[in-house]
């Protein structure tokens, strides 16, 4: 099913106009959908937190864990069919665009499946492996369990909105996510608030808000005149493109296994400090997920808007965006900075009663908050390269920070230089800090100029 006129009012064009213009318009409902979609699992740990206990919010911390696992690997497979849309979009080749699309669509559903079942043979050992408190172990297993149901959503509404924002359009993905969240919440009060059901509560309150998302935007955009209609026979593999995507979507899939492998281990480190530290680690996550949010959507409308660009052979567009996109982050990353410095006790405050939480939520807080003022930088070189397609020096970049980096700074700081949690908050800036090193050297060398789609010929 190709792209027709009837599809026209999904498609915006990005290679024209005022670039400060188009990356605020495109990033503000990036920004509000990105945040909407963090409130899911911030909703399941602050009601689990004011209704179960600590016990409970580390089951929901741990189990959610290894769910952003699995859904970096949706948001990095994504990611190629994206670029690739945006791309050739840019170039004005509608026909690539659609089958990139359908290929799209029957890659995340299969891939979908296939992780799903691997992880409901192997949830109980990775539990295990991640040293969770024993007091936390059975919900944490209920709780991914249940979610895995409802994996296949995850995939196919991350290639809805992939796809949409490919063509230029970031207001139908906030409008999804925002239904989505909605129903997320109500169902959150009613299930660990009303009926008491604790991490099962929140996994079944997320699975049906994902399910009721995925069938009523698949119904909107079919009646609407989306080029992909839904249908059974529409799910179809092009050979040439999923070759492309592929080769674009797997190194960004690693780059974010990477970053969350990282985390998990990170999780895994501060396990071993007993449960109120596990919720307080949780807790502080989950805030520097809607704080590093604004800076991740400037970086995502970068690489969209440099896709297009790109695709146009507009590399001086692309240049100025991503310059664009740095004095935005740093707008942004700078006041987090301070008010995570200045007010970390009576922010941890606001999510837990519990004393230990938030003196230990309050220490690693303090630490973290020095990554607020590199990725700004760190952020808009990803979108660059992201957008030109050269997902592999991403995938280099994050494997390097994040497991070569990270991983033992954490250990260095928090045991041998005596640290404890703040050594493990200080591992992300220093990991931060080395990406800007080997991205740097890559902006200024100028391969961005080459969009993926020209080197395929």
């Amino acid at each position: 099913m190709f792209i027709t006129s009837d599809s026209v009012k999904f498609q915006k064009d990005l290679t024209q106009g005022s670039i400060v213009g188009q990356l605020v318009r495109f990033a503000m409902p990036f920004l509000l959908a990105m945040l909407i979609q963090q409130s899911y699992s911030m909703a399941d740990l602050l009601m689990v937190s004011y209704f179960s206990g600590e016990s409970t919010v580390a089951a929901v911390n741990n189990g959610g864990q290894i769910m952003f696992f699995v859904i970096a690997i949706a948001i990095g497979l994504s990611v190629g069919g994206t670029i690739l849309i945006g791309q050739y979009y840019g170039a004005k080749k509608l026909e690539d665009a659609s089958q990139t699309a359908a290929t799209t669509f029957t890659m995340m559903v299969m891939t979908s499946l296939i992780l799903g079942i691997f992880l409901l043979l192997l949830g109980d050992s990775i539990l295990r492996i991640l040293r969770i408190p024993s007091e936390s172990h059975a919900e944490a297993l209920s709780y991914m369990r249940v979610c895995l149901i409802g994996l296949p959503f995850i995939f196919v509404y991350n290639a809805i909105s992939g796809i949409l924002r490919g063509l230029g359009d970031a207001n139908r993905p906030l409008i999804i996510v925002a239904i989505s969240c909605g129903v997320n919440i109500a169902l959150n009060f009613l299930f660990i608030g009303y009926f008491g059901m604790g991490a099962v509560g929140a996994a079944i309150g997320t699975v049906i808000s994902q399910l009721g998302t995925v069938i009523a935007a698949s119904i909107y955009l079919s009646k609407k005149g989306f080029f992909f209609d839904f249908k059974l026979k529409s799910f179809v593999i092009y050979k040439d493109k999923l070759r492309i995507i592929l080769k674009l979507g797997i190194p960004s899939g690693i780059s974010q296994i990477a970053v969350n492998l990282s985390f998990l281990l990170l999780t895994m480190l501060v396990n071993q400090y007993g449960v109120s530290v596990a919720a307080a680690t949780g807790l502080a996550g989950r805030l520097n997920g809607f704080a590093i949010m604004p800076m991740i959507a400037v970086s995502n409308s970068v690489s969209m808007i440099c896709a297009q660009n790109l695709g146009a052979q507009r590399q001086d567009r692309a240049i100025r965006t991503m310059i664009a996109g740095i004095v935005m982050s740093f707008s942004i990353g700078i006041p987090c900075f301070l008010v995570a410095r200045s007010f970390p006790e009576q922010i941890m405050g606001i999510m837990s009663k519990s004393p230990a939480v938030i003196e230990a939520g309050t220490i690693y807080m303090k630490a973290y908050a020095w990554d607020y003022i590199v990725v700004p930088l760190v952020f808009s070189f990803f979108g660059l390269a992201t957008g030109a397609g050269h997902t592999h020096i991403t995938m280099i970049n994050t494997f390097i920070t994040s497991i070569a980096l990270r991983i033992p700074a954490a250990i260095v700081l928090s045991r041998y230089f005596d640290l404890g949690l703040a050594g493990v908050g200080y591992s992300v800036p220093v990991a931060s800090v080395g990406a800007l090193f080997f991205l740097t050297y890559y902006v200024f060398s100028g391969r961005w100029r080459d969009a993926v789609i020209h080197k395929q010929g």
